[in-house]
């Protein structure tokens, strides 16, 4: 099936539709054709999972068709499924996205996961902590929701990444804690004052980021991406500025990329933190850090 043939046949179903653009996403060799036709059949024709079953053998308008048309053809051209329905589901909540953002992506809910741990060790759900380089808000507006009383600064270089995070931080109910700040890393935060700092930042040397999927790498913002030469930059800025702003037995959760754990473990424990565990993702990859600041005043 092509972009044309959705766009010709007025009289097609829904459940041709659906069956056509996934045996489509199938030939084409993407990695998951049958979850993408169905989020993006569902979308385009406002359907739950049980409405795309139910309602199969409905017509389909013209105008449905083209639109679904248009979407097949940008997601034929590498476009991520995230990126055109304009959302991603991340941990218990959706995102939206901007062109200022990351689509947020599963492995980091191992990030977030761990951070848990990290929140409820303190035996206080009334925490300050900072998300550095927001993005969309999936880390700290999940930390938000799972810790009531706690409060997050939220900081990003950009303020249209700011803007989006606020919009899914009111989404999801956590605006009032949600205190977005444009900055870089933890040069507004005064000494001693965070509970935890987590992030998720840029970690891919700025010599791979040209070399990363097109699905990556054209829709992604490259600030969210470049970690400089060797793809530590942002891990040096974060443990020597942690060491700082974390208040005595403070957390810093961190987010690596694959084959970094040795080396961010380094700069941790050479800016004075505390290595308390690694976390792994569903691959088996090294993917998250746990530090802690020396707990004596």
């Amino acid at each position: 099936m092509s972009e044309g043939t959705i766009g010709s046949v007025s009289e097609a179903t829904i459940g041709a539709l659906h069956r056509a653009l996934r045996q489509a996403l199938r030939n084409a060799g993407f990695e998951t054709p049958d979850l993408d036709a169905r989020l993006l059949v569902c979308d385009t024709f406002a359907l739950d999972a049980a409405g795309l079953i139910l309602r199969a053998d409905e017509p389909v308008a013209p105008e449905g068709a083209e639109r679904l048309r248009e979407r097949t053809r940008r997601r034929l051209a590498g476009e991520p499924v995230g990126r055109i329905l304009g959302r991603r589901f991340f941990f218990e909540h959706e995102f939206q996205l901007s062109p200022d953002t990351l689509e947020p992506r599963p492995d980091t809910e191992v990030l977030v996961e761990l951070a848990a741990e990290a929140f409820r060790k303190k035996g206080t759900g009334n925490l300050l902590f900072a998300d550095v380089g927001v993005g969309t808000g999936a880390i700290g507006v999940s930390l938000l929701a799972l810790f009531p009383e706690s409060r997050c600064v939220a900081i990003d270089l950009s303020e249209g990444a700011l803007d989006t995070a606020l919009e899914n931080a009111r989404a999801a109910g956590v605006a009032d804690r949600f205190l977005p700040l444009r900055g870089d890393y933890l040069g507004a935060i005064g000494p001693g004052s965070l509970a935890a700092v987590v992030s998720n930042p840029p970690y891919i040397p700025s010599r791979d980021v040209d070399a990363l999927d097109p699905g990556v790498r054209e829709h992604d913002p490259r600030l969210a991406l470049d970690g400089g030469a060797d793809g530590l930059d942002a891990y040096r800025a974060l443990t020597q500025a942690a060491r700082l702003c974390l208040a005595p037995g403070g957390d810093l959760l961190l987010e690596i990329g694959i084959g970094q754990e040795r080396d961010v473990r380094a700069l941790g424990e050479g800016a004075g933190l505390v290595w308390r565990q690694t976390r792994a993702d569903l691959a088996g990859i090294a993917r998250a850090l746990w530090f802690q600041s020396d707990d004596r005043a």
